[in-house]
């Protein structure tokens, strides 16, 4: 494979914000019960080779520097190359949800600088997928692009997503949001790294847009190619995106082409395994480490050190870390954030349309 750095941009933030991202970065959103939406985009990365990582980080970076740390478990403590925590810039004008913008690129020019990399694979962190870079990188030397981006036809509509308009192969425009079937942009790109430090000289003076934002008027001149995917992606930009991601978790298929071609690492917790006592009732559900369960649940997942009181029902529901369902409470098609606890008798419930968020305690 060809020489290449990752850079990880976790300074976004979402354009329909909720309970879930008041505290946190959308990077640290918990997913699955145990690991994090920045553990895809770190994954990909270290499974294909990569061993110097540059992390773009967001003002509100504690919930976020917690959990990588060091980059242990994505082996990237390391004496040449390793994990780097970058600086963020402010946002500038543009409120369009971009995910790369000039200003961090060019606040961290010096990250590129000092490799010698042919080429640096850029990532957002708002997508779950599993994706192999070296086959990206593969086509991006054979199409002698300057660009190459990771791309799949949109499977629903979503305005937080943006779209290419793409003729044979080649991006010649790009738009925020996107319809079934448009080409929809993964927030992923490969580019190569002498490129990438010409087009911030380009457009120095235009630092407030992002990057694709800035080519609008290039794409002529600068060869962008699109690589599609053909695996399972998901977009969690909003409450019903992360909804529905997480409870496409509970199909064996998704899960199996998620997490057993390539591993998806995350923070290691050294926890006792999930109790089910006497008289539990568990169905299509994830339940994560430290669980205890006396009570009733269905179609949810449940992170670490959840407890269900005997009595108590989860049904399509997410339970965060150290939750508590008291005896003869009722949580349905809801979000319920960390450290919580649901009071006897109390029925917090959402509908599939609609889903209920309990904010974190």
């Amino acid at each position: 494979m060809a020489k290449a750095i990752g850079l990880i941009t976790a300074n976004y933030s979402t354009k329909f914000p909720s309970p879930l991202t008041d505290s946190r970065p959308a990077a640290s959103i918990p997913f699955l019960g145990r690991y994090r939406a920045v553990d895809f985009a770190l994954s990909n990365m270290v499974n294909c080779g990569i061993r110097t990582v540059g992390m773009v980080m967001p003002y509100n970076y504690r919930s976020l520097i917690d959990h990588v740390g060091s980059g242990r478990e994505w082996e990237l403590t390391r004496k040449s190359g390793g994990l780097f925590i970058l600086p963020g810039s402010a946002f500038g004008t543009s409120r369009t949800g971009s995910r790369f913008l000039l200003r961090d690129l060019a606040h961290n020019k010096v990250f590129l600088e000092r490799d010698n990399a042919d080429l640096v694979a850029v990532s957002a962190c708002n997508w779950v997928y599993n994706v192999d870079y070296n086959e990206i990188f593969a086509a991006h030397e054979a199409s002698g692009a300057d660009i190459t981006v990771l791309t799949q036809a949109a499977r629903d509509k979503d305005v937080d997503v943006c779209s290419f308009d793409v003729v044979d192969g080649r991006v010649k425009g790009i738009k925020h949001g996107a319809a079934f079937g448009d080409t929809a942009f993964l927030d992923c790109f490969v580019v190569g790294r002498e490129k990438l430090l010409e087009l911030l000289d380009w457009y120095a003076a235009n630092d407030y847009l992002d990057l694709f934002e800035a080519l609008a008027g290039d794409y002529d001149r600068v060869n962008v190619q699109a690589y599609d995917f053909e695996g399972y992606a998901a977009p969690i930009f909003n409450k019903d995106t992360y909804f529905k991601a997480n409870m496409d978790m509970l199909d064996p298929k998704i899960t199996h082409e998620l997490f057993s071609v390539r591993p998806i690492a995350t923070k290691a917790h050294d926890n006792q395994p999930a109790k089910f006592v006497t008289g539990a009732k568990v169905s299509n559900s994830r339940i994560s480490g430290s669980c205890r369960i006396y009570g009733t649940v269905t179609n949810s997942i449940l992170g670490r050190g959840v407890v269900v009181e005997k009595g108590a029902v989860v049904d399509n529901a997410i339970v965060m870390q150290g939750c508590t369902i008291k005896s003869g409470a009722k949580v349905e098609y809801a979000i319920v954030d960390r450290n919580n606890v649901v009071p006897e008798g109390t029925e917090i419930k959402g509908t599939e349309a609609a889903i209920f968020i309990q904010a974190k305690a």
